[in-house]
């Protein structure tokens, strides 16, 4: 059977459904909310497979999973060898958000990822430690400040209410995921000009580590629903 897994929950797993609804492909949860398992119409040997969507990167990577639909933030996030692991086969237009760089309203001479270097080396002389900058994607940050030259910091992990970190004084700065950006300005927070690290969306990905080799005529099928051409692992 060719595994497809899905989020297990929210927005995402709701586009998700509709997304494949609209090419043929029915996909429902059974059984209680509690349950994780559902079933799939319209090609045969497909089985779902419902996941959150931080767990599809590392079952992608694992090859327990043949496709998966997750943010490609937590692709690039959780997977450093990811070209190697995965292949992505379709953006799917819904889960769009960005990975930014985002310094308090009131730093008025700071508005570039230049600005911020130059103000981190000024801040460890005056405070004797380096900048924190709060986030839960530390190697797509440390990835995107060092193509910036952005070195003189030290990241704070937070795995909830990021923007929240500066005002409660355990960050200066913060790296996270925003759609509209109205929770930064309602934290009194700005989005540095060339602050966007990554751009991302929803996407559909396939595993290079899993077992397709009896998956032919699954495949053919998907595929033509799908509108794809043959996928390259």
């Amino acid at each position: 059977m060719l595994k497809l897994g899905v989020p297990s929950k929210g927005r995402l797993q709701e586009d998700t459904i509709s997304w494949f609804e609209k090419r043929g492909l029915i996909l429902k949860r059974t059984g209680s909310e509690r349950e994780y398992t559902g079933s799939i119409s319209g090609v045969d040997g497909i089985e779902l497979v419902l996941l959150s969507a931080g767990e599809i990167p590392q079952e992608l990577a694992k090859g327990r999973i043949h496709l998966g639909v997750t943010g490609a933030d937590l692709i690039y996030e959780k997977l450093p060898l990811h070209e190697k692991q995965i292949y992505i086969v379709e953006e799917m237009g819904f889960g769009f958000a960005d990975l930014i760089i985002a310094v308090p309203n009131v730093w008025i001479d700071v508005n570039t990822l230049h600005d911020l270097d130059a103000v981190a080396a000024q801040f460890r002389s005056e405070h004797g430690f380096r900048l924190r900058i709060a986030t839960k994607y530390h190697n797509l940050v440390r990835k995107g400040l060092r193509d910036f030259g952005v070195s003189d910091y030290q990241l704070v992990d937070s795995q909830g209410a990021t923007e929240g970190t500066v005002a409660n004084l355990t960050a200066e700065a913060i790296a996270d995921i925003t759609s509209s950006g109205a929770t930064l300005k309602a934290n009194h927070l700005k989005l540095l000009s060339d602050g966007v690290l990554l751009k991302s969306q929803a996407s559909i990905f396939a595993s290079r580590t899993a077992d397709w080799s009896r998956l032919g005529s699954t495949m053919k099928g998907l595929c033509k629903k799908m509108d794809w051409k043959d996928l390259v692992l």
